[in-house]
């Protein structure tokens, strides 16, 4: 198979490959990520967890951005450990690279580790720049080696850790297949024919119904089979909540007109603190769980959590004593107790033996938030799209963000009762959001040292 060069005249290879990286996405399908495959029916329960990495890139020293270099977040820390927390840069880089320490070690006790792992872009792009080979070779490992790739799933994302909610849809689409160049380039076609599942930044899931529709299209064009949504973020099509968050469900999607596209959706449950990974908190909540039935059979309910894979205290000392422990006190997959597991390997275990129609019998939607503040040029009165395409009177869902509640109007349009509104849920402009997101930037390279999550 041919390969894409990691970089082009020093800058990373982001496109012009789209039939070579279509190609070995199809080619992937045809054989299963993880050689031998594994069957978990037997276990009682299931838990798997992600870690999210992520720097941003920033403009180097100077004060004209218009000659500024373009440099990694974690190289400035790197230069500047006297500044805010910026002492941890050297943690951080350890960070990106444990899992290559932690999982050989626990193959070599006879154990079972499983992880899944979740690199934007930015954050390959900026390692790379900074000579950290020994991050890369960490992951290679990982992601090559016949028994460690058993191990560990990787998961697609965004190259610049775009935002699906305020990113227009075709900017969008371009920072995945972006990732999709990027991690090919740098790690092997092969390895990118091998993964299914897509990791949102943020787990921001849009819920305007045109948005959310080019959202599940673009992953589905890209070859993603399933994608990783908070709890909170979906409902059952009659407005209530999950009522299963721990099996699988299709995420379904309907546009303005009519328009339907449906993925698979794997639930994180609980909230977004890194305490929940860093203490390894769904292998203690799955051992409380049973087998549950699902499509008339019974299958092993799958616990399932994502956090920053670095940022915090948590993460970065107290992970990796409890990650080495549970691993070791799981039982393996063929056993009748709690096993850790990939994503994926669940649900091929639980598809392999039914028809696609009549696997993930649970559907969810984007939920929809309560009412706030709308404008009425962003957010014109139109029917709204129902889970099945049918129309009904209405607005349609409301923006992304939940709104905060009403506020009366202000007494005439200026600068400061625009941005209230804006605060208040309403989608902003293309424009403003671009503008937005470069204040953000800029802000976090030239004024703080943190993360730039």
């Amino acid at each position: 198979m041919d390969t894409v060069a990691e970089y082009v005249d020093d800058l990373p290879s982001l496109c012009g490959q789209e039939p070579l990286i279509s190609e070995a996405i199809e080619t992937g399908r045809q054989r299963p990520v993880f050689p031998g495959g594994v069957d978990i029916e037997r276990a009682a329960s299931t838990f798997a967890v992600a870690l999210h990495m992520h720097q941003p890139l920033i403009p180097a020293a100077g004060d004209d951005l218009r000659s500024a270099g373009i440099i990694s977040n974690l190289a400035w820390m790197m230069e500047h450990p006297h500044i805010g927390d910026s002492h941890n840069a050297p943690v951080f880089a350890w960070c990106y690279r444990r899992m290559g320490e932690f999982i050989p070690q626990l193959l070599g006790e006879g154990r079972q580790p499983r992880v899944m792992l979740d690199y934007s872009g930015t954050l390959l792009h900026g390692m790379r720049q900074m000579g950290l080979g020994e991050v890369f070779d960490a992951l290679g490992y990982l992601t090559h080696d016949g028994r460690a790739r058993q191990t560990t799933e990787w998961l697609g994302s965004t190259w610049g850790h775009a935002v699906a909610p305020s990113t227009p849809v075709q900017d969008y689409r371009l920072h995945v297949r972006a990732w999709q160049h990027h991690f090919a380039a740098t790690f092997g076609l092969e390895a990118l024919g091998r993964i299914r599942g897509f990791s949102p930044a943020e787990m921001a899931l849009p819920n305007q119904p045109d948005v959310a529709y080019q959202f599940v299209r673009t992953l589905l064009d890209c070859g993603y089979e399933w994608v990783l949504v908070q709890e909170h973020t979906v409902e059952q099509p009659g407005g209530s909540g999950v009522g299963r968050p721990h099996l699988p469900h299709r995420l379904i999607c309907t546009d303005s007109h009519g328009n339907t596209a449906s993925i698979i959706a794997v639930i994180k449950t609980q909230g977004s603190d890194t305490k929940l990974v860093g203490q390894m908190q769904p292998y203690y909540e799955a051992k409380g769980l049973g087998p549950v039935e699902l499509a008339g059979r019974r299958v092993p309910p799958l616990v399932t959590q994502i956090a920053d894979g670095e940022n915090g205290g948590v993460m970065m000392n107290e992970f990796p004593p409890r990650y080495l422990e549970v691993m070791a006190a799981a039982g393996p997959a063929t056993s009748h107790g709690c096993a850790g597991t990939a994503t994926y390997w669940h649900l091929w275990s639980v598809r392999a033996r039914s028809s696609t129609n009549t696997c993930w019998p649970q559907a969810c939607r984007p939920a929809t938030p309560a009412t706030g503040a709308r404008c009425s040029i962003c957010w014109p009165v139109k029917p709204a799209a129902t889970a099945t395409g049918a129309r009904a009177s209405g607005r349609t869902t409301a923006p992304s963000s939940p709104a905060a509640p009403a506020r009366p109007p202000a007494r005439r349009p200026d600068r400061r009762a625009a941005r209230t509104a804006r605060k208040g849920g309403c989608p902003v402009s293309p424009a403003v959001g671009r503008l937005r997101a470069l204040r953000t930037w800029d802000a976090s390279g030239r004024l703080s040292a943190r993360k730039g999550h």
